[in-house]
């Protein structure tokens, strides 16, 4: 089993990073003429944003490979583990419920 990462920051710290690229986001679709009425629901929370930087952290970290569907569900748990505030957010992400947005983890390649 891998060991986990060590924390790269606090929560408080992550969640302002993922807060100012999300304001990134939104100003450079809102320059592209885009209606936020539009795009709003596609961008993921603050929260769900550290989880997937989290990951991707991970994912540099193991040389670039992206994780399998377990090594996915390890990483994930892991991220819960490290930050617990966390964890309603990755198991939501997780879920069975439905993936309807661009950048949910396990949506389905298949709709348009």
């Amino acid at each position: 089993m891998t060991e986990s990462p060590t924390r790269r920051a606090s929560l408080e710290v992550l969640r302002a990073e993922a807060a100012d690229e999300l304001a990134v986001l939104v100003q450079e679709r809102l320059l592209g003429g885009e209606d936020p009425w539009a795009f709003m629901e596609e961008l993921p929370s603050v929260d769900e944003l550290v989880v997937f930087l989290l990951r991707a952290d991970e994912i540099i970290e193991s040389g670039g490979v992206r994780p399998d569907e377990a090594g996915n569900f390890d990483v994930l748990r892991r991220i819960a583990l490290d930050y617990p505030e966390l964890t309603s957010i990755v198991w939501g992400l997780l879920g069975d419920g439905p993936k309807y947005r661009r950048w949910d983890l396990l949506a389905d390649d298949a709709r348009p």
